[in-house]
């Protein structure tokens, strides 16, 4: 319990810097704006880039991994839908939200932990994890949410619009530059990769650093159900469906099955704020509902450690 926290409180330490710089008016409401803007212009766009072109055939090799991992998300994904539409949510606050159920923070809280529960064999499925919940889903929500905005005009019009949307977006376009690289096999210069690590390094702080802001704000009525449905499907429902199908469904080998149930555990991430923001959606609501799945994540991330060990 205390290994987790260790990893998670560098997480809550920079969303509490950011609560305190709002209340404290250090930084402006505007500043929370700005902050994800760099994260969603330049930070996010260069982590991408830098984490696809280093990657090679092997680390997608396994097949049945990526497909029980995908399947997870696309069932939380699609009943988070489902029920938002029934509740007669907006179109954008549906994909939105069925996006904060099915994405997990990977990176700043997979990667740590798969290494510390398995080692270095822990890493070649959580960097195949946040790859898949940082560039494809992150591309599906967009794509829809591109979709959603235009969806008023001729079907010609609308794939035109949407497609010139993606093709402007920096967080489309750099996973695919960074695959075109990495199929290449073209070595990029020193002094351009440490300027995307940097960038890179700089988006996750950022991001919860604005995160935090936008926590000061005050509650909105009618947020609480919302928020509660979201906790509860990330930290419970999609590792549930995942120990499912990976476990009986689609047996995986063990190492790989345990590894896709804790990574599907794992609290909401920040790119569904960072897109609630980006589209002008409710962005308090969905503020909360990542910081109360991250500390909810405490126990339920440690009984599933225990029960992986016990196993």
């Amino acid at each position: 319990m205390l290994a987790i926290f260790n990893i998670v409180f560098p997480i809550f330490s920079l969303v509490f810097l950011g609560w305190i710089c709002r209340k404290r008016h250090i930084l402006s409401a505007g500043a929370a704006s700005e902050l994800n803007r760099f994260v969603i212009y330049l930070g996010l766009p260069a982590l991408l880039f830098d984490s696809m072109s280093r990657l090679t055939p092997a680390d997608f090799a396994n097949v049945r991994f990526i497909g029980v991992f995908a399947a997870g998300i696309a069932i939380v994904f699609l009943l988070t839908a489902w029920i938002r539409v029934r509740q007669k949510a907006a179109a954008a606050d549906v994909i939105i939200d069925s996006l904060g159920t099915s994405y997990a923070n990977v990176g700043f809280i997979g990667i740590p932990l798969c290494y510390l529960a398995f080692g270095h064999d822990g890493l070649p499925p959580s960097v195949i994890a946040m790859v898949m919940t940082a560039c494809l889903l992150f591309a599906v929500a967009i794509v829809l949410l591109e979709t959603s905005l235009h969806a008023g005009a001729s079907l010609g019009k609308t794939v035109s619009k949407v497609g010139r949307s993606l093709v402007r977006n920096p967080i489309m376009i750099a996973p695919v530059a960074g695959i075109a690289v990495a199929l290449s096999g073209l070595s990029i210069p020193g002094g351009v990769q440490q300027l995307f690590k940097i960038l890179g390094d700089a988006a996750s702080p950022c991001a919860l650093v604005s995160l935090g802001l936008f926590l000061a704000q005050p509650v909105r009525h009618g947020e609480g159900s919302s928020v509660s449905l979201l906790v509860a499907f990330k930290l419970l429902l999609q590792p549930a469906v995942t120990a499912v199908l990976a476990y009986w469904v689609f047996p995986l080998p063990r190492l790989w099955a345990d590894s896709a149930v804790l990574l599907a555990a794992m609290p909401i991430g920040t790119g569904p704020f960072m897109l609630a923001e980006l589209y002008q959606r409710e962005v308090a609501g969905m503020s909360r509902a990542i910081l109360i799945s991250t500390t909810l994540s405490l126990p339920t991330i440690a009984l599933i450690l225990a029960w992986i060990s016990h196993h």
